[in-house]
C-alpha cells in the first residue's frame, strides 16, 4: 500500500498561484502513475492532472495552460503548480496514485479556496 500526505493548500485571490505537494511512502515501486483530483461542494470528484511513470501527462480541459503537474522521484513527491487561479478552482484537492499491484491510494485532501 502507498501512503500519501498532501500540503500546500490555502486561501488565495483570483489570479494568484499555489503549489500543492504530495509525498508518497510505502510501496513506492508499485506506483504506475500519480495525479491530482478535486471535489467541490455538491459536485463529484474530478480528475485535474495525472503523470505516468513514462512521463505522460493528462489534464482536465478546465486547467490546461494554467496547471502543471511534475514529480521529484528522489523525494517521491508529486507537485501541482496552479497559476491564474479562478474561483471555480475552489475545491478539496486529493492526491492519487495508481499501482501495478495493490490498487489506488488517496491522500487526505487539502483545501484550496480562491476568493476575493
Amino acid at each position: 500500500q502507498v501512503q500519501l500526505v498532501e500540503s500546500g493548500g490555502g486561501l488565495v485571490q483570483p489570479g494568484e498561484t499555489l503549489r500543492l505537494s504530495c509525498a508518497a511512502s510505502g510501496s513506492i515501486g508499485s506506483i504506475s502513475s500519480m495525479g491530482w483530483y478535486r471535489q467541490a461542494p455538491g459536485k463529484q470528484r474530478e480528475l485535474v492532472a495525472t503523470l505516468t511513470n513514462r512521463g505522460n501527462t493528462n489534464y482536465a480541459d478546465s486547467v490546461k495552460g494554467r496547471f502543471t503537474i511534475s514529480r521529484d522521484n528522489a523525494k517521491n513527491t508529486v507537485y501541482l503548480q496552479m497559476n491564474s487561479l479562478k474561483p471555480e478552482d475552489t475545491a478539496v484537492y486529493y492526491c492519487n496514485t495508481e499501482a501495478y499491484w495493490g490498487g489506488p491510494s488517496w491522500g487526505q485532501g487539502t483545501q484550496v479556496t480562491v476568493s476575493s
